[in-house]
């Protein structure tokens, strides 16, 4: 079968017919631009190129509301805009955390939050062993997750060996436990910025940059419950 790419003003009717999961929908929402900037223009990886070796790897570990996601592999032609239709159906590929076996250039089964950060580290890890030095190791965290401990050994580890990974923070103010010096002072040893996460060129600016050590990209959306 062969997909035909849409346009980016398709991204929102392609949401709507996502249903059924209704109060995720500011976790989705939150990520639509990252996401859609990403795909579009930095990411190299195409529906053509998904099981290439030396393509770019995205890692969603914010997997929980995957609506935007899942409209953005449609609109990019990963998978056919009509399994939007049946999100969690009990044959539907689409469940209400993505499945990497089931759905054409998903990286992992984020199931549980709070691990894609450390599977991000070992992607990079690997790609590094195997001598890919050109492809790139992205992963989209939603801010409550790094409560989780796991993130703290996968950024202090990433830090001491300096690897190339980035990591994208969305902070829609949804995290249980503030810290002192805000996201950024999580991440010790890593290149740090904080853009708006709904500002299409700073969101490009800041992904296209490429460093020789982990860089974390803290993007502030409205608050989760602003509504």
């Amino acid at each position: 079968m062969t997909l035909t790419a849409l346009p980016a003003d398709s991204l929102r009717p392609l949401i709507r017919r996502l249903a059924g999961d209704e109060k995720h929908s500011p976790s989705s929402y939150s990520t639509l631009d990252v996401l859609w900037v990403l795909y579009d223009r930095v990411l190299r990886n195409t529906p053509a190129t998904a099981d290439a070796p030396d393509r770019d790897r995205f890692l969603l570990s914010k997997g929980h509301g995957p609506a935007a996601y899942y409209a953005v592999l449609a609109a990019k032609g990963f998978i056919p805009a009509e399994w939007l239709d049946d999100l969690g159906g009990w044959d539907s590929p689409l469940g209400h955390h993505p499945d990497r076996t089931r759905i054409p250039g998903v990286e992992i089964g984020s199931g549980s939050l709070g691990h894609g950060l450390g599977l991000a580290v070992g992607t990079a890890l690997g790609l590094r062993a195997q001598g890919f030095l050109d492809t790139r190791t992205f992963v989209l965290l939603g801010d409550a997750e790094l409560d989780e401990g796991a993130n703290h050994e996968a950024i202090a580890y990433a830090g001491a060996i300096q690897l190339p990974l980035t990591a994208i923070v969305i902070d829609n103010q949804s995290a249980t436990h503030g810290w002192p010096g805000g996201i950024a002072a999580r991440f010790p040893g890593w290149i740090t910025s904080v853009i708006d996460g709904r500002d299409h060129q700073q969101i490009e600016d800041a992904l296209s940059r490429r460093h020789d050590r982990p860089n974390l990209i803290v993007a502030a959306v409205e608050p989760k419950w602003s509504n």
